[in-house]
């Protein structure tokens, strides 16, 4: 485990997620970081499709990634989070590193909200959920 984080994931490139130049398309990493993200949800005890169904839905407001090292065709990689509220805000702080040597690929600030059929909310049930597991 990486130090100074709350949530890891280990993936694994596939072929067909990169580009012509052999690298990953700069669009794949929005899915790791999105597939790190609910991994680490579920982890915690909240179920996005049920929410979903009682009209609650966690979108993604904000996003902001800066790519320092690419990926390629077989490489295992680790996606790192820490997890903070700010008032409405979900902030996922989320890296990926390449494996063996842990070169950092992205680096990505990741902000979500709560919406309640259609509009911005705080939810009791996640926040309950959620509390206690904040980074410090």
């Amino acid at each position: 485990m990486k130090q100074g984080y709350q949530f890891e994931l280990e993936l694994a490139v596939r072929d067909y997620e990169c580009d012509f130049q052999g690298i990953v398309n700069n669009s794949i990493y929005l899915n790791y970081l999105e597939h790190t993200r609910h991994e680490f949800i579920k982890t915690v005890g909240l179920d996005i499709m049920k929410l979903h169904e009682e009209g609650i839905d966690m979108v993604v407001a904000r996003l902001e990634m800066a790519f320092q090292a690419p990926l390629k065709s077989g490489d295992k990689f680790l996606s790192c989070l820490n997890f903070r509220k700010d008032g409405l805000k979900y902030l996922f702080q989320q890296e990926i590193f390449r494996l063996p040597d842990m070169k950092r690929a992205i680096k990505a600030t990741v902000t979500g909200v709560a919406m309640v059929n259609g509009k911005l909310s705080n939810v009791d049930k996640i926040e309950k959920i959620l509390q206690g597991h904040q980074a410090g």
